[in-house]
This record gives C-alpha cells, structure tokens and sequence, in this order.
C-alpha cells in the first residue's frame, strides 16, 4: 500500500492553498531576496557607528530576524535585540538603528513600535511589502525596503531574513555575506532533492520519517542556546501554523537547570511526548556532552528521541537546513493530521476582534 505521504493525490487533497509549493521553492526566495537586498539603496546617512540595533516584528518577521540575531552572535561587534511588542526598550535613541519588519506592513505591534523609534529619534529603516508601515516609513523620508507580497507571513522567511542579514552589512554592522547566502541555498537545493522534497519516497525521506514520528504526538523540540535557539522556535512556530500541532521547545543548556527534572509527571501524557533535537558541529563541546546525557535520561520515557544534524560547511547553511528541515515536517504532519497548512483561522478571528 502507497505510504501517503508518497501519495500526489492525498498532497493535493489536503493542500489546497499551495503551501509545499512556496516551501520546495524557499532557496529560490532566498535568491531572489538577496537580490533585492543588493539592490536596495540605503543612504549614506544611515551607514554610520550605532551603540545597538533593534529588529522591530512579529511572527515571520520576528523570527528572520531573531535567526539573524543568532547567526551574526559572534561577529556583530554592535549589539541586535529583536522586539516583539508594541513599545521599544528604554535604551533606545538617536544612537539605534531600528529596522521595522511586517511582511504585510500592518502589524499593529510593529507600526506602534515604528512611532516610538520616530518618538525616540532613532534611525529607522522599514522592510515591508507595503502597508502602512511602507507608507509611513516613506512620508517621514526613512528608507523602505519592499519586498513581494502575497503570502503567508510564515512562507516569506527568505524575504524577512536575508534581506535584513544585507541590510545590516550595508549599514556596516556586519561584513557581507553574499557567499554564505549561496552556499544556504546551495544546500537546501540538494536537501530538497536527495532527502526532503514530495517526490523522494517516505522510505529515504528525513522530514517524512520525523512526520510520521511526531503523527499523534506532542512534539517537544529542544536545541542549544546559541545559534540553534531561534531554529528551534521556527520549528516550534511551524508546527502549530502548519500541522496545527501544539508542541514545546527549550534549550541547552537552561533545560538541563530545570525543565530535564519535570520528565516524571504525568507519566501518562509523557508517553505521547515526542522529542526532536536539533544538533549542529558548531554546539559547545560542553552542550554536546549534555545533550547526549540527556538522551539517555529520557529515553523510556518518552514516545522516542529523534536527532536532526545539519548540513553544510558554514553556520548559515547549517542553520537554513534545520529551517528547511522542518518546514518539510510541518508540512507532511499537516498531510498526515489532514489538514490544509496554509489557513490560521484562529489568527484571522484574533485580529478581527481586535480591529473592533
């Protein structure tokens, strides 16, 4: 019997809004978003030495932003803070560079942040498909970065992502990165093809397997602090948006000073409970070492330990093939639960009632 995950129609039948398509075709986003970094003209007054840099964002655009936080740790020589709500830190002035980031341009969030950087006198630079965050940023003569819209904030990570990563070397905060940009692609381009894209069959397929290992579990995703840790939320994120799967995630090593302890109760549930870890060559040596004592202190009590390694030479590369990864797995949980992974109903209702 065909697994269903090898199965076109059952895909078709269950995706009806297109999600694999802007998934399989994420490294060609990515392209396309270096691009338009590249192209995007920031003015000479905004390249200048700032005491901090706040990412302004919610949801896509908070996480592109927090996976760059993580990638550039310990080579941004100026402090990068990501903010997710609707005020900025006190800290904040004419010495931040702000980059407000809302892929629709109307996250409420983002645009009262926006005024309080403006407030505050902070540089602001806008990256957005438009909205009103696009037409504020251009009334007040800040530069806009504009990027294609259309889609579901989550599937336009490439954009949030690698745009800002060029934006932040053309303001001089870090070194250009176009080399490491190709080789991310590069290598979710052969991911896509040899272990994770609908045509290679459950049997050799990494994200179908992991799929079929979280199916009717409670996945718990767990990675280390540095680097991985905004990796983990993005699995996090899509397995809840995509696979409508409520999961929970944590990290090496602040998981091994409390929650490592909570694996006792309820033994019932813990049976159901499914751990995913993300591990990359790049973990402390001593994070290493407390990952794998810690697998042995959960196995058995748990419905199994799945470890996902990443590929590539460089950190960017290895970090967008655990993206990748798991954006695959979401995608074959949300066939497997039978649900189309692009609507979120319940984010739809919530800021419905908000506009009331």
């Amino acid at each position: 019997m065909m697994n269903a995950l090898d199965n076109p129609d059952a895909i078709v039948r269950y995706d009806r809004s297109g999600m694999m398509g802007l998934i399989a075709s994420f490294p060609r986003q990515c392209r396309a978003a270096k691009k338009i970094g590249l192209a995007f003209d920031l003015p000479r007054k905004f390249r200048k030495r700032y005491d901090n840099v706040v990412c302004a964002g919610l949801g896509g655009s908070a996480i592109g932003a927090d996976i760059m936080r993580s990638y550039l740790l310990d080579d941004a020589k100026t402090p990068i803070f990501v903010n997710r709500g609707y005020d900025l830190p006190g800290f904040v002035n004419s010495r931040t560079l702000v980059i407000a980031s809302s892929y629709s341009g109307n996250t409420e969030e983002t645009l009262s942040a926006y005024k309080d950087a403006v407030r505050k006198g902070a540089g602001v630079i806008a990256i957005t498909s438009g909205g009103l965050l696009g037409r504020y940023a251009r009334s007040a003569g800040f530069p806009a970065l504009l990027i294609p819209g259309g889609l579901p904030p989550r599937a336009a990570l490439g954009y949030s992502s690698i745009t800002l990563l060029i934006t932040l070397a053309k303001a001089g905060i870090v070194k250009d990165r176009s080399r490491e940009i190709d080789e991310a692609i590069a290598v979710m381009d052969a991911l896509r093809l040899d272990s994770l894209g609908p045509e290679v069959p459950a049997s050799v397929n990494t994200a179908k397997a992991i799929a079929k290992k979280l199916h009717r579990r409670y996945p718990v995703v767990y990675g280390a602090q540095d680097r991985i840790d905004a990796v983990v939320t993005r699995w996090r994120g899509q397995l809840a948006e995509n696979a409508k799967t409520l999961g929970s995630s944590q990290f090496f090593p602040e998981m091994n000073h409390n929650e490592i302890v909570g694996w006792d109760n309820p033994p019932a549930l813990l049976k159901d409970f499914a751990v995913v870890i993300l591990r990359d060559r790049g973990d402390h040596p001593r994070v290493a070492k407390r990952i794998d004592i810690t697998e042995k202190i959960l196995r058995g009590r748990c419905a199994g330990i799945t470890e996902v390694c990443s590929s590539g030479r460089g950190l960017l590369a290895r970090m967008f093939s655990l993206i990748y990864t798991g954006d695959f797995v979401s995608f074959y949980l949300a066939i497997l639960n039978k649900r189309d992974p692009t609507p979120v109903e319940r984010i739809k209702y919530l800021k419905e009632q908000l506009a009331k």
